[in-house]
Formats: structure tokens, sequence, C-alpha cells
């Protein structure tokens, strides 16, 4: 097995649709060793099956990290730019640095010198590496926005995390803007006039 193989990096996102809360990123170094079953797009999974493959993920893969842009930062540099930030520090957070970086999308973010990094269109689906990412930033955002639900309990963020619903836009028009909203974003901007 080649060295690069064991440094090859897989990098997804997940955050930018929604009108609160972070963009999270998670960056996966997989271990040909021990290969994960049932890597897939996280939208395509079952929130339990999610958790089970994140745990799995988690404890199987050679490294993992996340990354993340706040609310201040997306409404500051804007939802791309944050995105890319988010999958930056993903990156840099691992602990074992990957030569090569796959990302899901069409835009890289700016790594260290010496990291080859390539935009996959679709990636989430057909690169265990960014499906194995995909899953454990999906996992640790529902978290979180699970957790501001228990904060925020009139705006259903357990329900949509975050996503504009109608439930979540007229929770939005009845009771106002939270500090875990993107005021850049037009339908928070509009409840701000």
């Amino acid at each position: 097995m080649m060295l690069d193989d064991l440094l090859l990096a897989g990098v997804d996102e997940v955050g930018r649709g929604p009108l609160a809360g972070p963009v999270i990123a998670a960056a996966v170094i997989l271990d040909p060793q021990h290969p994960i079953v049932g890597l897939a797009d996280s939208k395509k999974l079952s929130e339990k099956r999610r958790q089970l493959l994140s745990e799995q993920i988690r404890d199987c893969a050679l490294a993992w990290a996340l990354g993340r842009a706040e609310v201040e930062e997306i409404d500051r540099i804007n939802i791309l730019q944050a995105s890319l930030l988010a999958m930056q520090r993903a990156v840099d957070a691992l602990p074992l640095k990957p030569r090569r970086v796959l990302v899901d999308g069409n835009r890289c973010p700016a790594l260290a010198e010496g990291v080859e990094v390539q935009a996959i269109i679709k990636g989430d689906s057909t690169v265990p590496a960014i499906s194995a990412a995909s899953i454990i930033a999906k996992v640790a955002r529902d978290k979180e926005m699970c957790t501001w639900a228990l904060q925020y309990p009139d705006y259903g963020f357990e329900g949509h995390k975050g996503y504009p619903t109608q439930k979540h836009l007229h929770a939005l028009h009845t009771f106002g803007v939270t500090p875990l909203h993107r005021r850049s974003f037009a339908p928070v901007r509009a409840c701000l006039k």
C-alpha cells in the first residue's frame, strides 16, 4: 500500500442552507485496513444509521477532525467563504497531515503548501472518505442544533436544524431573530426591518 493512500483526506461541510447556526466541516482519513461498510451521502441515510456510522468512523479512522465557521463569520464573509474556511480549519485540525485532500463540491479551500486538493462534484456519494466526512459533520451539527433548541424552544431547531421550513419561518416572524440567526440571509434580514 502506498503512503499516499494512507494520507488521503475526505472533506465535506454541512449547514450552507440553514438560516441559523454555524457551518461545520469534517476531514477524515480512513484506515484502509479497517473499511467501514455503508458509507454514503449523509443526506441519504436515516438519523439512526448516521449516528451509528459516525461512531464507527470516529473509532476506526486513522484521523478525523471538525472545523467550523460561526454565524458572525458567515455574515461577515458570506456563506461560501465561511464554508471554505470551516473546511480549511477541519484539515488543519487533523492530527495526521494529509498529502491529498478530496473535497465535496466544486470549490477548494486554501490549504497548507504541499497539500494537493481536488474538488469532486457529488463526492459525498462516490468517495468513501468524503462520505465519512459528510456523516460526522452532519451528526455534529444536528446535535448542536438540538442543544440550541433547548435554549430557543419556540423555533423547532431540533426538527429542521435551522433550515428555512414553514415552521421556522413562522417562528422567525412570530418570535423574532435570535443570536443564532444569520442576519445576512434574506428571510432573517426581512425580520430585522
